[in-house]
């Protein structure tokens, strides 16, 4: 064995190297800064332990061949993490696989050196960890009680299944045939808590063709936050009744255990991890053996995409929702008789969660119809359903509850809920709002990390609805978050805990221009909400009461009605930085008093989304330190035409997206100097850009894609030195490109695809020097091998065009 001191010395030095490696990267990049950090938190806690003789001793007691595959995977470490500056932009999926992999490495390290790590940690802190760990789940209630040996039970035996299963039959076939394909070792079951993932887990256990594949190896392990694999082995030999006292580390346990299992024979084996923490990912990779016919089935609340096949559970359908309900409240036969129509009332505020159906339903049963009506009125009147059940509230909290280390990331969870129930939320608007609320990067790196990590976690829903790289630079629009009604509801339960006038978030709903109470009666109290957002129904008339919220910094009007006047008191928000207003009815919204904002001294970025705006926006362009502006499905009108004075010398990004009466772009807005990222898209009547779109000497980033009737790029483009993307993407009526379109010699990326006009590229494009990326439909891709040789650095990314018949039938609506 080598001496301990060549083991230190190789140690210390690999793990020094990689701190100074992630600190060089995070400075270098804004991309995957976040879990950069992250991993360089996790360094700094293990460095003192270098410190202490006796501590890295402890350490480094382990066989030299696992201390040296260590020492590997940190070196190798170095270079995943110096390859977070070389990734592109936007390739998101080669992204995602990137931060998988410093999640990854992350989690190694926190493994490597656990033992010592929990020393460090608080008993508060423990005893959060055992909250976690006994999470009181519908399905992971035991059939019968057993002894306790080291923190498990003895028997790793299937637990019984309950006496009522509703709703998950179809989960049960297609969870049968993912496990038992061939080719697969480990499937994963993710929902968040109290969907009935253990349910259908157990289910599977005991259903007729599994146990005849498997027997009797069908071992079930229920794994805590804190379980590390040794100790989740000797809960197997005990299991085993094997004298497992000799096990003194990781690698030990593991190759006993494989040994033992391969000395069952030819048998096939079924491994279940029952509600694995992301924190515990890498002991799936631990018990990860060679063995035919092995196989691993891991329940989750989070998603593990290393591992391939995951199977996401859904919610209940409508009928099986309230059938599971019923089958709670009214388990005695000697009920009263409770009206079908307030049932489903009922079994519509539990939002198809089988945990929220079974406790609610139950906490009902047997009670009069005096307690149903009243507790269904404080429903409709905005109570919170968790006020009903501390345990529906603690089951899923915990999953929010684990973000304590990511503060930001669960003020973004909560932030969801300023947005209406049951409709998409924009990526690029959660961009807006976090950009300017958590100090984040303008680039947007930041927002799309979060958004990965909230979906790993099954908080949300992130659908990408553009897999050709759209996602470049943070550009997002066609990019949408949803989440669960209950999830929302969570997090606006959370956000409502303190008095109305001390929320940092505060959402009001008015319907029927019913304003709350609390409101009409505040008097010269202000509120403290940083993020205020108000919902409206279709019926509202605009009669607003004066609101005294001077701190608000972001404000979101959601709208359903068919006209809407901007509320006066918007004149006093002299801190707001972020305004969204966004109609959610079926035609855009007419929308008055947009004067109001020309006295917003600090407004920084607006969004405005489906409405209209015939009136000018004459007093939104006069706005001094506007960065950022949207106007997103909006009816235009005269309202650009109009402007005869458009003077934001701060504006960075301007953004219209599907208006679809836009024509042209007035001439005066080429006298935005300052402007970085310029993004016309989906605007389908726009026949012409300005002549003097060259004069935006600082443009990087130009899209135009979607605008089928262009006819082509004014010839001026050539004086833009400074771009470094161009985006022309499904412009159908584009029949050729400016002769001197090599003169932009920064450019590094086109998109192109879709372009069916385009017969030839202008002879120029030799001249692109540094031209890196052409994204492309495999039509356009010929046009460019013309010039591989000549342009060495030029890759050309040939994408699928699945868009052209959309695109046609828009044009013959």
């Amino acid at each position: 064995m080598i001496a301990p001191n060549a083991n230190e010395a190789a140690l210390r030095a690999v793990m020094v190297e990689l701190l100074n490696t992630v600190v060089l990267e995070t400075k270098r990049t804004a991309k995957f800064r976040t879990l950069l950090k992250r991993i360089e938190r996790t360094l700094k806690n293990i460095e003192p332990i270098f410190y202490g003789y006796e501590r890295l001793r402890k350490v480094l007691y382990r066989p030299e061949h696992e201390t040296k595959m260590f020492i590997y995977y940190v070196a190798n470490g170095k270079e995943v993490v110096l390859e977070c500056s070389e990734i592109k932009c936007w390739n998101v999926y080669k992204k995602f696989l990137h931060a998988n992999k410093l999640i990854g490495l992350d989690n190694m390290l926190l493994r490597f050196f656990q033992s010592e790590l929990q020393d460090n940690l608080s008993s508060s802190r423990r005893s959060l960890f055992e909250i976690y760990a006994l999470g009181d789940k519908l399905d992971q209630v035991l059939a019968a009680v057993t002894k306790q040996t080291d923190g498990f039970s003895e028997s790793c035996s299937v637990p019984g299944l309950p006496d009522v299963i509703i709703g998950l039959d179809f989960h049960l076939q297609e969870l049968k045939r993912m496990v038992l394909k061939d080719d697969t070792q480990v499937v994963t079951v993710s929902a968040p808590g109290g969907c009935g993932k253990t349910t259908l887990v157990k289910m599977l256990c005991h259903d007729n063709e599994i146990k005849g594949i498997f027997g009797d190896n069908i071992f079930y392990v229920t794994v805590s936050r804190t379980t590390s694999i040794k100790t989740l082995i000797q809960k197997l030999f005990a299991h085993f009744h094997v004298n497992h006292c000799e096990l003194q580390t990781d690698e030990e346990a593991k190759n006993q255990l494989e040994n033992f299992m391969r000395q069952m024979g030819s048998k096939n084996i079924l491994l279940v991890l029952d509600d694995v923490w992301s924190e515990s990912e890498s002991l799936i990779e631990d018990l990860k053996f060679p063995i035919s016919g092995y196989k691993i089935l891991v329940t989750s609340r989070f998603l593990f995409s290393r591992f391939g096949s995951t199977y996401e559970l859904t919610l209940l359908n409508d009928q099986d929702a309230k059938t599971l309900f019923c089958s709670s409240a009214f388990h005695n036969m000697n009920s009263i008789n409770v009206p079908d129509d307030l049932v489903n009332k009922m079994v519509k505020y539990c939002k198809g969660f089988p945990l929220a159906l079974t406790v609610i339903g139950a906490s009902l049963s047997g009670q009069n119809l005096v307690k149903w009506r009243s507790t269904l009125k404080k429903w409709s009147e905005g109570q919170s359903i968790f006020h009903s059940s501390s345990r529906l509230l603690l089951s899923l909290q915990s999953s929010v509850d684990a973000l304590e280390d990511l503060p930001i990331l669960r003020d973004c969870f909560l932030d969801l809920g300023l947005f209406p129930e049951d409709e998409k939320i924009t990526a690029s608007a959660l961009m807006d709002m976090w950009v300017e609320s958590y100090n984040l990067d303008d680039e947007g790196m930041y927002t799309s990390e979060y958004l990965l990590e909230l979906s790993s976690r099954n908080l949300l829903n992130l659908v990408l609805t553009r897999k050709d790289g759209s996602e470049l630079e943070g550009y997002c629009n066609e990019h949408y978050v949803t989440q669960h009604d209950l999830l929302r509801d969570l997090g606006i339960h959370l956000s409502s805990q303190d008095p109305i006038s001390q929320r940092t978030r505060l959402m009001v709903e008015i319907y029927k221009n019913q304003i709350p109470t609390w409101w009409i009666q505040q008097k010269q109290e202000p509120i403290t909400a940083r993020l205020l957002s108000i919902t409206t129904d279709e019926s509202f008339s605009s009669i607003w009461y004066d609101l005294n919220a001077p701190n608000v910094e972001v404000l979101v009007l959601n709208i359903r009605s068919r006209k809407y006047e901007i509320p006066s008191f918007i004149k006093k928000m002299n801190k707001l930085k972020v305004l969204i207003i966004t109609s959610y009815g079926t035609c855009p919204c007419e929308l008055h008093e947009l004067q109001f904002v020309s006295s917003l001294s600090n407004l920084k970025r607006i969004r405005l989304e489906h409405l209209s705006l015939s009136h000018s926006i004459q007093s939104i362009l006069e706005l001094y330190k506007l960065k950022k502006l949207s106007l997103i499905m909006c009816e235009i009108g005269s309202a650009l035409a109009s402007c005869t004075n458009v003077t934001l010398p701060n504006l960075l990004e301007l953004e219209i997206d599907r208006c679809y009466d836009l024509t042209e772009i007035p001439l005066e807005f080429c006298s935005l100097k300052n402007v970085k990222k310029l993004s016309i898209t989906n605007c389908h009547e726009l026949h012409s850009l300005p002549k003097g779109l060259g004069s935006l000497s600082n443009l990087e980033i130009l899209r135009i894609h979607s605008c089928t009737r262009l006819v082509r790029l004014p010839d001026s483009i050539r004086f833009l030195g400074n771009l470094v993307f161009l985006d022309i993407s499904d412009c159908l009526s584009i029949n050729m490109l400016p002769y001197e379109l090599g003169k932009l010699n920064g450019l590094r990326v086109i998109k192109m695809s879709g372009c069916r006009g385009l017969e030839e590229l202008p002879d120029s494009v030799i001249d692109l020097s540094l031209l890196e990326d052409v994204i492309c439909d495999e039509e356009t891709s010929y046009l460019w091998s013309y010039y591989e040789d000549d342009l060495c650095d030029l890759k050309i990314n040939t994408v699928e065009d699945d868009r052209f018949a959309n695109f046609m039938k828009i044009v013959a609506h």
